[in-house]
């Protein structure tokens, strides 16, 4: 019933930067926390930041000062903005949204885009 679809992802040399977007579709009465988390090869997903409705966000250690997060809720879309890119910073990039969908009554949901690759190049 809902459907989050990423995109901005790609190769860029150390130091540069990217901007994914992630929209929300489908059956939405309300998008509560929207998120970015990553997974490098042979690692666990991780948190990267996340943001809630009221704009409030968290960051991990690691990215803090490099990379922003910000959304709009009236187009159900979450950014995020990475600057100074590392080769740290490979891993491939997952959307995910704390959803209240409507079918037939309202009803909670934890959505994860299908991912975005992001490869940073040293």
């Amino acid at each position: 019933q809902v459907q989050l679809v990423e995109s901005g992802g790609g190769l860029v040399q150390a130091g540069g930067s990217l901007r994914l977007s992630c929209a929300a579709s489908g059956n939405i009465a309300k998008i509560n926390t929207m998120g970015w988390y990553r997974q490098a090869l042979g690692k666990q997903r991780e948190l990267v930041a996340a943001i809630t409705s009221g704009g409030t966000a968290t960051y991990a250690d690691s990215v803090k000062g490099r990379f922003t997060i910000s959304r709009d809720n009236a187009k159900n879309t979450v950014y995020l903005q990475m600057n100074s890119l590392k080769p740290e910073d490979t891993a491939v990039y997952y959307c995910n949204a704390d959803v209240t969908y409507y079918s037939a009554g309202y009803y909670p949901l934890r959505s994860w885009g299908q991912g975005t690759q992001v490869t940073v190049s040293s």
